[in-house]
């Protein structure tokens, strides 16, 4: 997967948006005001960051040279993905839908 994909898949996710907090160089996805992904386009090679339980961080780790500690993150809950191809693409979505989904199920539960 390459790095339009991977803001393609983020952007297509329910009620998530692209912001740049930290300037320009630097987009951020989030949904309810809280990250669950980040990227900065002008990487080489591309590369992504996004949320992950910290077990199942450890055994990507493992399994793939390029998925690494998240670069200027929490290590212990993210990791950089490397879009250099070495990771399959089905793999990259998942882990961009479970980014999500834990910044989702962190949200606080609306009232209505």
């Amino acid at each position: 997967m390459d790095l339009p994909a991977a803001i393609a898949h983020c952007l297509a996710l329910p009620e998530a948006e692209e912001t740049t907090p930290f300037g320009p160089e630097v987009l951020v996805y989030k949904i309810g005001g809280k990250m669950f992904a980040a990227t900065q386009p002008d990487d080489f090679p591309a590369r992504i960051n996004l949320k992950c339980d910290p077990e199942r961080s450890l055994a990507l780790r493992d399994e793939h040279p390029s998925i690494v500690p998240g670069y200027h993150m929490n290590k212990r809950h993210w990791n950089t993905v490397m879009l250099d191809g070495s990771v399959p693409s089905p793999l990259v979505r998942e882990l961009i839908d479970h980014s999500y989904q834990l910044v989702v199920a962190s949200l606080p539960k609306r009232k209505g």
